[in-house]
């Protein structure tokens, strides 16, 4: 899970060679395959992985609940470590956004307000959504894909937190 994903034209890089059994030497050594995208990035999650980690940290929410030292607290809002911060944004009804971004990234507090906004857009008034169900809908993915991108172009310490 914790190792970093090299990705030529979408293709992910397992070694010498990508998932679709090319040589990345000789694809590189090609000039009509360029120009050639390259991408860095993390493993993405399993939907079993993403299931237990969304359970984890429910867990851990409701027992920052009821350990606060404040009367009426919200749970966690926000887990900060060296390499990453875990926004949390849970609704009046108790749905909860969460948001894993660099700890430099601002405009994490906006992003997840926008998260909710889409998510009532496009998945709560989607006659065909059911309440705690995987979201299939293409809108939804194309405005969560393109308020992501507005977020990660803002970049570090860009406006607002």
């Amino acid at each position: 899970v914790g190792h970093a994903v090299l990705a030529i034209n979408g293709a992910e890089v397992n070694g010498r060679y990508t998932a679709d059994g090319k040589d990345v030497l000789e694809f590189l050594g090609n000039a009509a395959n360029y120009p050639v995208s390259i991408r860095f990035g993390r493993h993405r999650l399993s939907s079993n992985e993403k299931l237990m980690l969304a359970s984890m940290f429910h867990s851990l929410f409701a027992i920052g609940s009821q350990l606060s030292p404040e009367l009426g607290s919200s749970g966690i809002e926000m887990l900060e470590t060296d390499t990453f911060k875990l926004h949390c944004f849970q609704t009046l009804t108790g749905i909860k956004f969460v948001v894993l971004a660099d700890p430099r990234q601002a405009g994490i507090d906006s992003l997840l307000r926008k998260i909710y906004e889409i998510y009532s857009d496009f998945a709560l008034k989607n006659p065909f959504y059911s309440l705690e169900m995987p979201i299939r809908c293409e809108l939804f993915d194309q405005n969560l894909k393109l308020a992501l991108e507005v977020a990660e172009k803002a970049g570090p310490f860009g406006p607002g937190s």
